[in-house]
């Protein structure tokens, strides 16, 4: 049965040359030799692969009758599936680029972009064959292979973290300072110069990256969630104690208002800033930071340095304020690497001299901290052990800290107010003093510490502990 539009092989009476096609032998058709792939069907319609594959009926064959549609063309076959040679290739010598005839001037114009790599194959090829017979091209091109190669230095182009210290130190040698800057600010100083200078360039993607803050509290790791911008207005927030301390206006004044007032530790004054903000804090925050960090640097330096001992509150404590200012260079440095971190830039420690005062406010700190640890139930002596008497020497624990901005501190553990004594030690830790400060700063955990440990075990986990407990928000 043969429906509208289906092609189906004819099964009627074999037309001429059908018994020559099967014999694969060609036959005659109006006088002249025909070789027809496949069988005709009724009415004059050929079958698949008829007319050599090309889709079109013998000359002379009728066309579709007026009542049947038009069939669709097969599809054409590849010249490989017939049998035919295929072409000759081409010469490969014909494929190679023609030779260019290019007058001096335009050869000589063609150096740059030749010792670049920036020209063509033809353009490279014409250019050295003019060097092997022009002298003036040939020392001009070798001048400019040896300019390409000073701009290709495989060493790292950032400059070095000591270039600025160096280049201070010598200009003050030759011109000392009218009013020169406290020895105790100098860690805030270089620490807010040097992150400024990370945050030169950053643009709207770098200032959005996200930040996670990492510290410690009640042994347990505590992080919160913010952005480059973030970090700045958190140092805007805490350094702002400091100019409270001062005298200074205070920053948060013109951001959160009276609420300001309220807002009387670091992690209050953070939390008011972030959430009374009308928009998320973006790149307009890094100009009142700068200012406020020039205008500390400045005010401690007219006081002449006699201010050092003023007290500074942090809510539930109080530091003199040269303990205070080297307090925020820690903090800005360790947020300094954070950002760094999140925006995937390399970002050194500071200078030796300035990490081995921060190692220092962080050990007179720990008396306090495991003081306090023994207060909320987090450490108690051990068994037959007692508090030592104030003023008197008690049970100490030498820490080591190894490299440029090392030492030695040896730390009372039974009282603030004992006196540290080499005779009582009971435990020696060994920490390099990045380590040392990452731990105090909570981005690394007390187990995971790389620490050389000799002696009484409880000792040195609840000082370890109390360095951890001295980071916060």
């Amino acid at each position: 049965m043969r429906e509208a539009g289906r092609f189906e092989a004819h099964d009627g009476p074999e037309g001429p040359g059908d018994e020559e096609r099967r014999a694969g032998q060609p036959y005659e058709r109006d006088g002249q030799p025909y070789e027809g792939d496949g069988g005709r069907g009724e009415n004059g319609h050929t079958g698949e692969g008829a007319g050599g594959g090309s889709g079109q009926d013998p000359e002379g064959a009728g066309g579709p009758g007026p009542d049947r549609p038009a069939r669709i063309p097969t599809p054409r076959a590849s010249v490989e599936d017939g049998g035919r040679p295929l072409p000759d290739l081409a010469d490969p010598d014909d494929l190679a680029p023609v030779p260019l005839d290019l007058p001096h001037d335009v050869l000589k114009s063609l150096l740059g972009a030749w010792a670049l790599a920036a020209c063509s194959a033809a353009e490279t090829a014409a250019v050295e064959d003019h060097l092997g017979s022009c002298g003036s091209c040939a020392d001009e091109a070798r001048r400019l292979r040896e300019a390409v190669g000073l701009l290709h230095q495989p060493e790292s182009l950032d400059l070095d973290p000591g270039l600025r210290t160096r280049v201070l130190a010598s200009c003050l040698e030759r011109r000392p300072p009218r009013i020169p800057v406290p020895e105790w600010a100098g860690p805030y100083d270089a620490e807010t110069a040097r992150l400024d200078a990370l945050l030169q360039d950053f643009g709207d993607a770098e200032w959005h990256a996200p930040v996670r803050l990492r510290w410690f509290e009640a042994d347990a790791a505590k992080n919160r969630r913010t952005t480059v911008a973030g970090v700045i207005a958190h140092l805007l927030s805490v350094d702002g104690l400091v100019a409270v301390g001062l005298g200074l206006e205070d920053p948060l004044t013109e951001v959160v208002g009276a609420a300001a007032r309220q807002a009387v530790g670091p992690v209050e004054r953070t939390e008011a800033f972030w959430r009374t903000s009308h928009f998320p804090p973006t790149r307009s925050v890094r100009g009142p930071w700068r200012e406020q960090s020039h205008g500390l640097v400045r005010t401690v330096s007219f006081t002449g340095g006699q201010a050092g001992g003023l007290a500074v509150s942090y809510g539930d404590f109080e530091l003199p304020l040269h303990d205070a200012m080297l307090d925020r260079a820690f903090e800005c440095w360790v947020h300094a690497e954070d950002i760094a971190e999140a925006v995937d830039y390399p970002y050194q420690p500071p200078a030796p001299r300035h990490l081995n005062k921060m190692i220092d406010l962080a050990t007179r700190m720990l008396p306090t901290a495991l003081a306090r640890r023994r207060q909320t139930g987090l450490a108690s002596p051990a068994r037959g052990r007692h508090l030592g008497i104030a003023g008197e020497p008690g049970r100490s624990l030498r820490l080591e800290i190894e490299g440029a901005a090392g030492g030695e501190w040896l730390i009372p553990l039974d009282s603030p107010a004992a006196v540290a004594s080499a005779d009582l030690e009971v435990a020696h830790v060994a920490l390099d003093g990045v380590e040392f400060c990452r731990l105090a700063a909570g981005r690394v955990s007390p187990e995971e510490a790389a620490a050389g440990q000799v002696g009484d075990r409880e000792a040195i986990r609840d000082v370890l502990f109390a360095t951890a407990g001295l980071s916060r928000l």
